[in-house]
């Protein structure tokens, strides 16, 4: 339905607003043909900074259903004096819905809140799509503790923020933390919960006898290989330089790399990317962590010779392409890795790239929206195309819609005070077929809202704003 020649703004636009009590930091998540008293409906589903979350009819716009999931006599958690989450924290993670789970499908979701004696929570919760009933006995508080050389590291709720999108991998709900502005203390948790239980199932501390290394990525979600590995970048924290036989860390403090976890059994680090000098990264907060790592398909180098790749940046402005079989781990002197584009994005990356027919496409702070081509395993050294204009504070993590492999349109939201939705040709980034402030004000949506994802389903962009979702699509 969106393809190039019919996404312009005689006929496209904006044809609704979806108003919720709070701010979507959560990416909005959609479902086709849901049941609802014996109706089938496209539903798209909202989740809010003030703990609630809300089921809509996707082509009516009409609420199906709202939830609380605050505890009794709980509020929203306070923004912990940090602007990065502000002014309330209730659900800040892209949640992660099994259709196949529970009688009609399950949305899993966490929620950080308060209580009345001033102790705050981080529970789990799986919802009926169809009642947003809570199922499974839930919802389970979030707790964990693991080994260290001193004794246990334990997690403390009030000290941390899930920030990035859940995963569901292999009937695991796997859940990354971060921490409030860098408040001390704190370091870098992955815990896991079964979906059909809601019973915790692994637990990996990534800083265990040092400090920091937390899950933040702006809000993009850990990625997952068919073997079922996990990577992600974490944050600016300890790494032990003095490394053991096996090239890893001496004390297991993974601060300030892209990480592979392997999820057979234990949940544990298998292999890592360490900048050379991410204990100098780490100190001036110049860290990976701030971007999300992509797995791309599979890759057939110039000798034949099948490639597993895995992409990331972050606030140095590079782009690391890492074999997922041989990532590289740490020199003292060199990255020794499959292949690094230096500056090639001219700022720092707070966001996740998105991958299309062969393309790899970034949006650092303060540049043009750029498109890496993928050949024989290799990325161009530089962009063979990039849009006009550039994407202030914090750049812009791209979706693409597409039919198949024709019709792909590039999607991205342009923070600010009025936010801008725009699209671009995918085949050529210079050629924008639409932005939200063509049409004078009737495309206006209000202010931006940071790290927001456009989603796109059904003929329609769904773009979270801090009231609502604002909804595009065809006019005629």
């Amino acid at each position: 339905m969106l393809t190039p020649a019919s996404v312009i703004a005689s006929n496209f636009g904006k044809v609704g607003f979806l108003p919720v009590d709070g701010k979507v930091d959560a990416m909005p998540l959609y479902l086709s043909s849901v049941t609802f008293s014996g109706q089938a409906r496209n539903v798209v589903f909202v989740a809010t900074e003030h703990g609630s979350v809300y089921a809509f009819d996707a082509d009516q716009g009409t609420q199906l259903w709202k939830v609380s999931i605050l505890g009794s006599g709980e509020s929203p958690s306070d923004d912990h004096g940090c602007y990065q989450i502000s002014p309330e924290i209730g659900v800040t993670s892209t949640p992660v819905i099994d259709r196949k789970a529970g009688e009609n499908g399950t949305i899993y979701i966490v929620s950080m809140s308060k209580d009345a004696g001033g102790h705050y929570h981080q529970r789990l919760h799986a919802m009926d799509v169809t009642t947003g009933g809570e199922l499974l006995g839930g919802p389970t508080e979030i707790s964990a503790s693991y080994p260290t050389s001193g004794g246990m590291a334990v997690f403390d709720p009030g000290q941390y923020a899930e920030r990035a999108a859940l995963l569901l991998l292999n009937g695991i709900i796997y859940t990354g933390w971060t921490s409030h502005c860098d408040s001390s203390p704190y370091q870098g948790w992955i815990i896991g919960y079964d979906a059909s239980t809601l019973k915790r199932s692994s637990v990996l501390n990534l800083t265990p006898n040092g400090s920091e290394g937390s899950i933040w990525m702006s809000g993009a979600g850990m990625a997952a290989d068919a073997s079922g590995n996990i990577y992600f970048l974490d944050a600016n924290g300890t790494f032990d330089t003095t490394l053991d036989s096996k090239g890893f860390p001496s004390n297991n403090d993974f601060g300030n790399a892209l990480l592979k976890v392997s999820t057979s059994g234990t949940l544990a680090v298998t292999d890592y990317f360490a900048t050379f000098d991410t204990a100098q990264q780490s100190q001036a907060d110049s860290d990976l962590g701030s971007g999300g790592a992509l797995v791309l398909p599979d890759q057939t180098d110039s000798s034949g010779q099948k490639r597993q790749l895995v992409v990331g940046a972050g606030k140095d402005g590079n782009v690391y392409l890492l074999d997922r079989n041989n990532m590289g781990k740490f020199d003292t002197s060199k990255n020794n890795i499959y292949q690094q584009l230096s500056n090639a994005l001219g700022g720092g990356v707070f966001s996740a790239p998105a991958y299309f027919n062969g393309t790899l496409y970034y949006g650092a702070v303060g540049q043009t929206l750029k498109a890496f081509p993928v050949q024989s395993a290799v990325l161009a050294s530089s962009p063979s195309s990039q849009s006009s204009m550039k994407f202030t504070y914090p750049g812009t993590t791209p979706s693409v819609s597409a039919n198949g492999a024709a019709g792909g349109i590039v999607w991205a939201v342009e923070n600010g005070a009025s936010a801008v939705l725009h699209a671009f040709d995918v085949l050529d980034l210079s050629h924008e077929l639409y932005n939200s402030n063509q049409a004078g004000m009737r495309d206006s949506f209000g202010a931006g809202n940071k790290f927001i994802t456009p989603m796109i389903a059904g003929g329609k962009v769904f773009v979270g704003t801090p009231n609502g979702v604002a909804v595009f699509g065809l006019l005629k």
